[in-house]
Protein backbone atom coordinates (compact mmCIF):
# COMPACT_ATOMS: atom_id res chain seq x y z
CA UNK A 1 0.00 0.00 0.00
CA UNK A 2 1.57 3.37 -1.01
CA UNK A 3 2.35 6.07 1.56
CA UNK A 4 2.29 9.86 1.43
CA UNK A 5 4.53 11.44 4.08
CA UNK A 6 3.20 14.82 5.18
CA UNK A 7 4.74 16.54 8.22
CA UNK A 8 4.17 14.12 11.12
CA UNK A 9 1.66 11.97 9.23
CA UNK A 10 2.01 8.96 6.94
CA UNK A 11 -1.10 8.84 4.76
CA UNK A 12 -1.80 5.36 3.35
CA UNK A 13 -3.86 4.90 0.23
CA UNK A 14 -4.81 2.28 -2.35
CA UNK A 15 -4.35 3.06 -6.06
CA UNK A 16 -6.01 0.93 -8.74
CA UNK A 17 -7.54 1.14 -12.20
CA UNK A 18 -6.95 3.67 -14.97
CA UNK A 19 -8.70 6.71 -16.35
CA UNK A 20 -9.83 9.95 -14.76
CA UNK A 21 -8.72 10.01 -11.09
CA UNK A 22 -11.33 9.41 -8.39
CA UNK A 23 -10.36 9.91 -4.73
CA UNK A 24 -12.47 7.99 -2.20
CA UNK A 25 -12.92 8.97 1.45
CA UNK A 26 -14.43 6.54 3.96
CA UNK A 27 -16.44 7.28 7.09
CA UNK A 28 -15.69 7.13 10.80
CA UNK A 29 -14.29 3.93 12.37
CA UNK A 30 -13.75 2.05 9.09
CA UNK A 31 -10.93 2.46 6.51
CA UNK A 32 -10.32 2.32 2.77
CA UNK A 33 -11.30 -1.35 3.05
CA UNK A 34 -14.90 -0.13 3.34
CA UNK A 35 -14.63 0.37 -0.42
CA UNK A 36 -12.37 -2.54 -1.35
CA UNK A 37 -13.86 -5.34 0.77
CA UNK A 38 -17.36 -4.55 -0.50
CA UNK A 39 -16.26 -4.63 -4.14
CA UNK A 40 -17.07 -0.97 -4.79
CA UNK A 41 -13.43 -0.01 -5.49
CA UNK A 42 -13.10 -2.79 -8.06
CA UNK A 43 -16.30 -1.76 -9.84
CA UNK A 44 -15.22 1.87 -10.01
CA UNK A 45 -11.68 0.92 -11.05
CA UNK A 46 -13.08 -0.72 -14.16
CA UNK A 47 -13.57 2.78 -15.61
CA UNK A 48 -11.56 5.17 -13.36
CA UNK A 49 -8.29 5.42 -11.51
CA UNK A 50 -9.44 4.86 -7.94
CA UNK A 51 -7.38 6.28 -5.06
CA UNK A 52 -8.81 5.34 -1.66
CA UNK A 53 -7.27 7.12 1.35
CA UNK A 54 -7.14 5.99 4.96
CA UNK A 55 -8.13 9.14 6.85
CA UNK A 56 -6.00 10.31 9.76
CA UNK A 57 -6.76 8.21 12.82
CA UNK A 58 -7.92 5.31 10.63
CA UNK A 59 -6.54 2.21 8.96
CA UNK A 60 -2.83 2.25 8.25
CA UNK A 61 -2.50 6.05 8.26
CA UNK A 62 -0.43 7.11 11.26
CA UNK A 63 0.32 10.37 13.04
CA UNK A 64 3.50 10.61 15.11
CA UNK A 65 3.69 12.36 18.45
CA UNK A 66 0.74 14.03 20.11
CA UNK A 67 -2.55 13.50 18.26
CA UNK A 68 -3.08 16.39 15.87
CA UNK A 69 -4.56 17.02 12.49
CA UNK A 70 -7.73 15.03 13.16
CA UNK A 71 -9.89 18.01 12.22
CA UNK A 72 -11.80 18.05 8.92
CA UNK A 73 -9.81 20.97 7.47
CA UNK A 74 -6.42 19.30 7.93
CA UNK A 75 -7.69 16.07 6.39
CA UNK A 76 -9.09 18.09 3.48
CA UNK A 77 -5.58 19.45 2.97
CA UNK A 78 -4.30 15.85 2.91
CA UNK A 79 -6.36 15.39 -0.26
CA UNK A 80 -4.51 18.25 -1.94
CA UNK A 81 -1.15 16.90 -0.79
CA UNK A 82 -1.99 13.43 -2.08
CA UNK A 83 -3.09 14.73 -5.47
CA UNK A 84 0.06 16.85 -5.73
CA UNK A 85 2.30 13.90 -4.83
CA UNK A 86 0.68 11.79 -7.56
CA UNK A 87 0.93 14.58 -10.14
CA UNK A 88 -2.85 14.83 -10.43
CA UNK A 89 -4.19 18.24 -11.36
CA UNK A 90 -7.94 17.55 -11.46
CA UNK A 91 -9.95 14.66 -10.02
CA UNK A 92 -13.36 13.41 -8.97
CA UNK A 93 -13.93 13.31 -5.20
CA UNK A 94 -16.29 11.03 -3.30
CA UNK A 95 -16.86 10.94 0.46
CA UNK A 96 -19.10 8.85 2.69
CA UNK A 97 -20.31 10.11 6.10
CA UNK A 98 -17.31 11.72 7.88
CA UNK A 99 -15.42 11.44 4.59
CA UNK A 100 -18.18 13.48 2.97
CA UNK A 101 -17.71 16.19 5.58
CA UNK A 102 -14.05 16.32 4.59
CA UNK A 103 -14.92 16.31 0.88
CA UNK A 104 -17.22 19.30 1.33
CA UNK A 105 -14.46 21.32 2.98
CA UNK A 106 -12.11 20.52 0.14
CA UNK A 107 -14.80 21.50 -2.37
CA UNK A 108 -15.47 24.95 -0.97
CA UNK A 109 -11.79 25.67 -0.32
CA UNK A 110 -10.12 24.20 -3.43
CA UNK A 111 -13.03 23.25 -5.65
CA UNK A 112 -11.31 24.45 -8.79
CA UNK A 113 -9.44 21.13 -8.87
CA UNK A 114 -12.56 19.00 -8.84
CA UNK A 115 -14.09 17.32 -11.86
CA UNK A 116 -17.07 16.34 -9.73
CA UNK A 117 -18.17 15.87 -6.12
CA UNK A 118 -20.13 12.87 -4.78
CA UNK A 119 -21.46 12.95 -1.23
CA UNK A 120 -22.97 9.86 0.41
CA UNK A 121 -24.86 10.00 3.72
CA UNK A 122 -23.22 13.13 5.04
CA UNK A 123 -23.68 16.68 6.32
CA UNK A 124 -21.83 20.02 6.13
CA UNK A 125 -21.84 20.12 9.95
CA UNK A 126 -19.50 17.71 11.73
CA UNK A 127 -21.29 18.17 15.09
CA UNK A 128 -24.65 16.42 14.95
CA UNK A 129 -27.49 16.33 17.43
CA UNK A 130 -28.09 18.80 20.23
CA UNK A 131 -28.26 22.51 19.42
CA UNK A 132 -27.33 23.37 23.02
CA UNK A 133 -23.49 23.59 23.25
CA UNK A 134 -23.34 22.02 26.71
CA UNK A 135 -25.52 19.06 25.77
CA UNK A 136 -23.58 18.67 22.53
CA UNK A 137 -20.31 18.51 24.45
CA UNK A 138 -21.73 15.93 26.84
CA UNK A 139 -22.82 13.80 23.89
CA UNK A 140 -19.37 14.17 22.31
CA UNK A 141 -17.71 13.03 25.54
CA UNK A 142 -19.94 9.96 25.71
CA UNK A 143 -19.23 9.21 22.05
CA UNK A 144 -15.46 9.42 22.57
CA UNK A 145 -15.55 7.41 25.81
CA UNK A 146 -17.53 4.65 24.10
CA UNK A 147 -14.46 3.97 21.93
CA UNK A 148 -11.72 5.08 24.31
CA UNK A 149 -12.64 2.74 27.16
CA UNK A 150 -13.52 -0.48 25.35
CA UNK A 151 -12.07 -3.20 23.11
CA UNK A 152 -13.57 -4.04 19.72
CA UNK A 153 -15.42 -7.12 21.04
CA UNK A 154 -16.98 -4.95 23.76
CA UNK A 155 -17.84 -2.19 21.27
CA UNK A 156 -19.52 -4.60 18.88
CA UNK A 157 -21.36 -6.36 21.68
CA UNK A 158 -22.98 -3.03 22.55
CA UNK A 159 -23.61 -2.17 18.89
CA UNK A 160 -25.32 -5.50 18.28
CA UNK A 161 -27.69 -4.75 21.17
CA UNK A 162 -28.26 -1.10 20.20
CA UNK A 163 -27.29 -0.51 16.55
CA UNK A 164 -28.35 3.14 16.68
CA UNK A 165 -29.32 5.29 13.67
CA UNK A 166 -26.30 4.36 11.54
CA UNK A 167 -26.48 0.56 11.77
CA UNK A 168 -30.14 -0.15 12.52
CA UNK A 169 -31.08 -0.92 8.90
CA UNK A 170 -28.03 -3.10 8.26
CA UNK A 171 -29.06 -5.11 11.31
CA UNK A 172 -32.46 -5.78 9.73
CA UNK A 173 -31.15 -7.23 6.46
CA UNK A 174 -31.26 -11.00 5.83
CA UNK A 175 -27.46 -11.11 5.44
CA UNK A 176 -26.87 -9.13 8.65
CA UNK A 177 -24.58 -11.75 10.24
CA UNK A 178 -22.20 -11.64 7.28
CA UNK A 179 -22.30 -7.83 7.26
CA UNK A 180 -21.63 -7.54 11.00
CA UNK A 181 -18.66 -9.91 10.62
CA UNK A 182 -17.28 -7.93 7.68
CA UNK A 183 -17.78 -4.61 9.46
CA UNK A 184 -15.92 -5.86 12.55
CA UNK A 185 -13.08 -7.07 10.34
CA UNK A 186 -12.80 -3.64 8.72
CA UNK A 187 -13.10 -1.75 12.01
CA UNK A 188 -10.28 -3.81 13.53
CA UNK A 189 -7.92 -1.83 11.27
CA UNK A 190 -8.33 0.96 13.83
CA UNK A 191 -7.27 1.50 17.44
CA UNK A 192 -10.29 2.44 19.61
CA UNK A 193 -8.20 4.86 21.66
CA UNK A 194 -7.09 6.72 18.53
CA UNK A 195 -10.69 6.85 17.33
CA UNK A 196 -11.63 8.48 20.64
CA UNK A 197 -9.07 11.22 20.00
CA UNK A 198 -10.41 11.60 16.46
CA UNK A 199 -13.97 12.01 17.78
CA UNK A 200 -12.96 14.82 20.14
CA UNK A 201 -11.14 16.73 17.37
CA UNK A 202 -13.42 16.06 14.40
CA UNK A 203 -17.09 16.06 15.42
CA UNK A 204 -17.15 19.58 16.84
CA UNK A 205 -18.48 22.02 14.24
CA UNK A 206 -22.28 22.67 14.14
CA UNK A 207 -22.06 25.24 11.32
CA UNK A 208 -23.98 24.29 8.14
CA UNK A 209 -21.86 26.67 6.00
CA UNK A 210 -24.78 27.56 3.74
CA UNK A 211 -22.91 30.37 2.00
CA UNK A 212 -20.00 28.02 1.24
CA UNK A 213 -22.33 25.35 -0.12
CA UNK A 214 -23.79 27.88 -2.56
CA UNK A 215 -20.30 28.56 -3.95
CA UNK A 216 -19.66 24.95 -5.01
CA UNK A 217 -19.65 25.08 -8.80
CA UNK A 218 -18.86 21.51 -9.83
CA UNK A 219 -21.25 18.71 -10.80
CA UNK A 220 -22.45 17.30 -7.48
CA UNK A 221 -24.28 14.11 -6.55
CA UNK A 222 -26.00 13.68 -3.18
CA UNK A 223 -26.75 10.06 -2.22
CA UNK A 224 -28.59 8.91 0.88
CA UNK A 225 -30.35 5.70 1.87
CA UNK A 226 -34.08 5.99 2.45
CA UNK A 227 -33.60 4.44 5.92
CA UNK A 228 -30.65 6.64 6.94
CA UNK A 229 -32.39 8.42 9.81
CA UNK A 230 -29.43 10.62 10.67
CA UNK A 231 -28.64 12.06 7.22
CA UNK A 232 -31.87 12.16 5.20
CA UNK A 233 -32.57 15.76 6.19
CA UNK A 234 -28.94 16.82 5.72
CA UNK A 235 -28.93 15.25 2.26
CA UNK A 236 -32.00 17.26 1.30
CA UNK A 237 -30.31 20.44 2.55
CA UNK A 238 -27.18 19.74 0.49
CA UNK A 239 -29.24 19.12 -2.63
CA UNK A 240 -31.14 22.35 -2.05
CA UNK A 241 -28.15 24.59 -1.35
CA UNK A 242 -25.47 23.32 -3.76
CA UNK A 243 -26.25 24.79 -7.20
CA UNK A 244 -27.40 22.15 -9.67
CA UNK A 245 -26.82 19.25 -7.30
CA UNK A 246 -28.56 15.97 -8.07
CA UNK A 247 -30.07 13.88 -5.27
CA UNK A 248 -30.56 10.13 -5.30
CA UNK A 249 -32.37 8.34 -2.46
CA UNK A 250 -31.51 4.64 -2.48
CA UNK A 251 -34.53 2.48 -1.77
CA UNK A 252 -34.14 -0.28 0.80
CA UNK A 253 -30.80 1.12 2.02
CA UNK A 254 -29.65 2.64 5.30
CA UNK A 255 -26.43 4.45 6.21
CA UNK A 256 -23.82 1.83 5.29
CA UNK A 257 -24.47 1.97 1.55
CA UNK A 258 -21.36 0.13 0.34
CA UNK A 259 -21.98 -2.72 2.80
CA UNK A 260 -25.75 -2.93 2.39
CA UNK A 261 -26.02 -2.39 -1.38
CA UNK A 262 -22.59 -2.42 -3.07
CA UNK A 263 -23.91 -3.02 -6.60
CA UNK A 264 -26.49 -0.23 -6.35
CA UNK A 265 -23.93 2.11 -4.77
CA UNK A 266 -21.38 1.43 -7.53
CA UNK A 267 -23.94 1.77 -10.31
CA UNK A 268 -25.24 5.07 -8.89
CA UNK A 269 -21.75 6.53 -8.68
CA UNK A 270 -20.69 5.30 -12.13
CA UNK A 271 -23.85 6.63 -13.77
CA UNK A 272 -23.13 10.07 -12.31
CA UNK A 273 -19.40 10.06 -13.12
CA UNK A 274 -19.97 8.91 -16.68
CA UNK A 275 -22.44 11.74 -17.12
CA UNK A 276 -19.82 14.25 -15.99
CA UNK A 277 -17.40 13.46 -18.80
CA UNK A 278 -16.98 16.34 -21.16
CA UNK A 279 -18.62 18.86 -18.84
Amino acid sequence: MPILKRANACIHYEDSGAGEPLILLHGFSVSSRYWSETGVSAELAGRYRVIAMDLRGHGRTTVRGEPEGYDAETIADDITALADSLGIDRFHLLGHSAGGMVALRHAWRQGQRLLSLSLISTSPATALGHSDPQLRQQALDLFADFYGRQTWPQIFSHLRQLPGPLLHWMDRLPERERLWTLLLEICRDNEPGILAAFVRAFFTDPDLYLENLRLIARPTLIVVGEHDKLFLQAGALLAREIPGARRRVLEGVGHMTALEAPELTSATILNFLDGCRGQ
